[in-house]
């Protein structure tokens, strides 16, 4: 009698199995023991599956198992397979389709041999290399993984916060932060979109239309103007001085944002006359100088390399002399808001913050402010010689209080440089000695375009705080009256902060408070080398002085940090010209009306 039992993988009896049921075992070794052992005669049949084959074996006793690791039997022969004889065959057996390609390459058998005259097909190049992400994908993990601390260190000090609360106030801040979340999530994408189109800046139109008959002599970069240096700069020699100035009020001095006084409307005249209308520089062009300019077109030059907004200085030589004019009807002497801001104005149309409207709003603060602070109607300090702009039959008193002093610089042998400066007022030092000054002023529009610096809350208790932010929106205006100053011989400069009386009101404004400098040392604080600036201007004389005899203009590229000179036609920017201009306009108003 025979019961058949199955081997399990590791030589034990499993469970009895039902009689004529083949048994399956695997390719494994027998020991010597197992070798030794002396089987019962068994039947042997084909193999079911590869490497496993189909035994029967007859019942033994339970010793006979426990020695018995595996039996395997060689199906081509009559023998048994143990040892390194069964791992050999199991090998050929299981990979049979295979076998003939492996062999060993270090003189062993024949299964380990590698032929690859079939594998090239299936062999595929894998590019395991890291990816490089693009910079804004790494901007982007870097700014989510920054946001990420920031809302665990909120939460976490949110958290200790609330931990030293009365359960009352924990109630109170739970419903305060769930709907500050609920409006973050109706209003911040909304928020985001409008931060990025403001960051988008709008290109800036240029002062002047460039025609096609204009052709450009020189340009000159800011790179290279800021490397300008010339030291070889004379003490100036006052030529002559005209006009005469009112003393400045030292009440504005204790001026605060608690006591801040309203600014008033004061209705004087200024001459902005440009330098060949002068008739003083025309008498003095007949006998010396070769080079004549005002003190705010040389500013203009010599500052050049912080300005942002396009400007143009026409140019004129006529035989080896030459003369900087503006030109009329232009925007040369407004002054222009946060200029050089990061996000400067760009409103259009008639809003009052557009750039045109801010800069009309500055001036008019400007030449209100220069005048209010003076002693109106008391004695003036006259100057020898009288205002040369002053006709006889208007009163003197309908005249802005300012002095003009013509100045004669040595440019090294060649340039003899004559300048009309300006000075704004007198004021009585504590000895009693006379100091001239010039009086400027900056207008606060809206704190929010201003680094977020309230003037009402800051200008008394952080005024560098305040200046350092005006210094950054409009390092240019700054830089244009420093250099004035200083070319006028002026000790003192003397600023007003204005702000509007509210945020959407551009006709009503309060003084806030004053400011005193000495320009020299106001120009080592603001950066503004003297050194470099007079190297600017005698370079841009140096061009000019090359060209042949005609009229040129210099012009600023509105969106380019470069400065271009063109050559003009006969005609251009003359009187003539202009009206025959305006006259063109009104037929073409006309026509439309009709």
């Amino acid at each position: 009698m025979f019961s058949l039992f199955r081997l399990s993988g590791h030589g034990k009896v499993s469970r009895p199995c039902d009689p004529g049921q083949p048994v399956r075992m695997g390719p494994l070794c027998c020991s010597r023991e197992v070798q030794r052992h002396a089987l019962p005669a068994f039947q042997q049949r084909r193999p079911s599956g590869e490497g496993l084959f189909s035994l029967k074996i007859p019942c033994l006793s339970s010793k006979q198992f426990v020695s018995l690791l595996c039996v395997c039997v060689d199906v081509g022969s009559d023998r048994s397979l143990t040892g390194p004889e069964q791992l050999t065959k199991t090998r050929d057996t299981r990979v049979s389709d295979t076998a003939d390609k492996y062999s060993s390459q270090f003189g062993g058998g024949s299964q380990y041999a590698y032929f690859h005259e079939e594998d090239e097909t299936s062999f595929q190049l894998v590019d395991t290399a890291k990816t490089q992400k693009t910079a804004y994908q790494r901007n982007r993990m870097r700014f989510a993984q920054r946001n990420l601390r920031r809302d665990k260190d909120r939460r976490n000090l949110t958290q200790f916060n609330m931990q030293t609360l009365p359960k009352s106030a924990k109630q109170k801040e739970r419903d305060r932060m769930r709907l500050q979340k609920k409006f973050q999530k109706q209003f911040g994408v909304r928020q985001k979109w409008d931060q990025k189109s403001q960051a988008q800046l709008k290109p800036r139109d240029s002062s002047v239309e460039v025609r096609s008959d204009w052709e450009v002599k020189e340009e000159m970069d800011f790179p290279r103007l800021m490397k300008m240096r010339y030291m070889e700069v004379a003490d100036p020699v006052d030529i002559e001085c005209c006009g005469a100035l009112e003393y400045y009020d030292k009440a504005f001095d204790r001026i605060t944002t608690r006591n801040e006084k309203q600014l008033k409307s004061i209705k004087r005249i200024f001459h902005t006359v440009t330098t060949t209308d002068d008739p003083v520089i025309r008498k003095l062009a007949k006998t010396q100088g070769n080079v004549f300019a005002t003190d705010a077109i040389l500013a203009t030059l010599m500052c050049c390399t912080r300005s942002v907004n396009s400007w143009d200085i026409i140019v004129q030589r006529v035989g080896n002399k030459l003369f900087f004019d503006k030109r009329d009807n232009s925007d040369f002497d407004l002054l222009t808001v946060s200029e050089t801001a990061n996000e400067p104005p760009q409103d259009e149309g008639n809003s009052f913050n557009s750039p045109r409207n801010l800069a009309m709003e500055a001036t008019y603060i400007n030449h209100n402010f220069s005048q209010q602070c003076l002693r109106i109607g008391k004695e003036r300090f006259k100057f020898p010689n009288p205002n040369p702009f002053v006709e006889e039959d208007i009163d003197k008193s309908e005249v802005a209080s300012v002095a003009y002093r013509y100045r004669h610089w040595k440019l090294g042998e060649d340039i003899d440089l004559i300048v009309r400066c300006e000075h704004d007022g007198v004021m009585i030092g504590a000895s009693g000695e006379v100091s001239f000054i010039n009086v400027k002023t900056l207008n606060e529009w809206d704190s929010r375009y201003c680094n977020g610096v309230d003037w009402r809350q800051k200008l008394d208790s952080q005024r560098g705080a305040v200046l350092a932010t005006e210094l950054k929106n409009n390092s240019y205006k700054l830089a244009r009256w420093t250099c004035c100053a200083m070319l006028a011989g002026s000790e003192y400069l003397k600023l007003g902060y204005v702000s509007r009386y509210h945020v959407k009101d551009s006709a009503r404004h309060v003084i806030l408070g004053t400011q005193q400098f000495k320009p020299n040392e106001f120009a080592s604080q603001i950066n503004l080398s003297m050194e470099n600036a007079w190297g600017i201007l005698r370079c841009v004389i140096d061009i000019c002085r090359k060209l042949d005899e005609g009229k040129y203009l210099i012009l600023k590229d509105p969106n380019k940090q470069v400065i271009r000179v063109y050559s003009l036609p006969d005609g251009t920017f003359s009187s003539d010209e202009e009206e025959e201009e305006e006259e063109d306009e009104e037929d073409e108003e006309e026509e439309g009306e009709i």
